[in-house]
């Protein structure tokens, strides 16, 4: 039995290497339509690079914007806070002419409490109240101990004294008041027998 041997010319069209036209042309279709997938794909990225840079440009300017506005508002803030100081000094200065001028005590005082009254008033606009201290209980928040005292008539650990007064911004202590605080008396009154005085007692107070 004879076996044919299949020649090149003998095997399906396309096989073994030959050249088909019509594969050809899908190739080139699918090598045009992944280029134009490409171009697409770069215009999108050129695109939100392009957003991208504007975004970053209107964050930019905001901020410089916030910046200018938060300036001019301290400025403002500040002129108006130095403008309403003015007058007190004002009165300082009218007060310190009544005294040049040999004008009675009485004048002289009047022009000094008037001034106090228009710095108290000019800090409670601000928000600033002065603190109350003397006969309340000692807060260590609000005030700073420099003394103890003994005392008969205050309960311990109640301010007896103020030797500057605090103040307060709000509910917050801004400057503490400096007082002198009461502390219980012993049974014996810090006395030994024979009325000497106990040098610890004197130390302590």
């Amino acid at each position: 039995m004879n076996k044919r041997h299949k020649h090149p010319q003998d095997g399906n069209p396309g096989m073994d290497g030959e050249f088909d036209p019509a594969n050809a042309g899908s190739e080139s279709e699918q090598g045009g339509d992944l280029e134009a997938q490409l171009a697409e794909k770069d215009k999108e990225i050129a695109e939100l690079k392009d957003k991208y840079l504007r975004t970053l440009a209107d964050s930019e300017n905001a901020r410089k914007r916030i910046r200018q506005q938060s300036d001019e508002s301290v400025r403002i803030q500040r002129e108006a806070i130095l403008r309403d100081l003015l007058p007190i000094i004002d009165n300082l200065e009218r007060a310190l002419a009544a005294a040049r001028s040999g004008t009675d005590a009485r004048t002289i005082v009047d022009g000094v409490e008037m001034t106090v009254r228009a710095l108290i008033d000019f800090l409670r606009a601000q928000g600033v109240t002065p603190l109350q201290s003397v006969g309340q209980a000692f807060d260590p928040n609000r005030h700073e101990a420099v003394d103890h005292v003994a005392s008969e008539v205050h309960p311990p650990n109640t301010v007896v004294d103020e030797f500057h007064r605090g103040y307060l911004i709000g509910d917050r202590t801004l400057r503490p008041a400096r007082v002198s605080v009461a502390k219980g008396i012993g049974t014996d009154s810090g006395k030994r027998s024979g009325g000497e005085t106990d040098a610890s007692d004197v130390e302590n107070n």
